[in-house]
């Protein structure tokens, strides 16, 4: 397969503390600079205190009541051992755990292949701003 190509690069994401940061736009400027037409886009977050979703994209409560719902799952109050850095330490990983430190999403036409309602979102898990590295693997023809 002569044609086959494997493209990665790496991308810094500064997050605003707790909550979504929406970063369909910036793979999918990865993708064409690949020029991989048909293929495979692997995301992967380089952290264990934030992590990587697919969801809805047009009606932000979606979003409000996952964050809701997951401090519920994983909350600041409960007896942590670890909180080396922190009340949101522990529950940060904890979310991490519950989601995603990777994502694959097919290449179509040279687009990555989300649905009309899905756009791609990194999960700050900490209150306060950090520089989160992604990986951004993608491979195809």
């Amino acid at each position: 397969m002569s044609n086959y190509k494997i493209f990665q690069h790496s991308l810094d994401i500064n997050t605003r503390g707790q909550g979504f940061t929406k970063i369909t736009d910036q793979i999918s400027d990865i993708v064409k600079l690949s020029k991989i037409q048909i293929g495979l886009c692997t995301i992967f977050i380089q952290h264990t205190s934030a992590s990587l979703i697919i969801q809805e994209n047009a009606d932000p409560s979606v979003l409000r009541d996952l964050a809701r719902w997951m401090s519920n799952l994983a909350p600041e109050s409960r007896n942590w051992e670890h909180d080396a850095e922190g009340a949101d330490d522990m529950p940060a990983h904890a979310k991490s755990v519950l989601t995603k430190t990777s994502e694959s999403i097919p290449i179509t036409d040279g687009h990555l292949a989300l649905g009309i309602w899905q756009g791609l979102y990194l999960w700050e898990h900490r209150h306060h701003p950090h520089r989160r590295r992604l990986i951004i693997h993608i491979a195809g023809i």
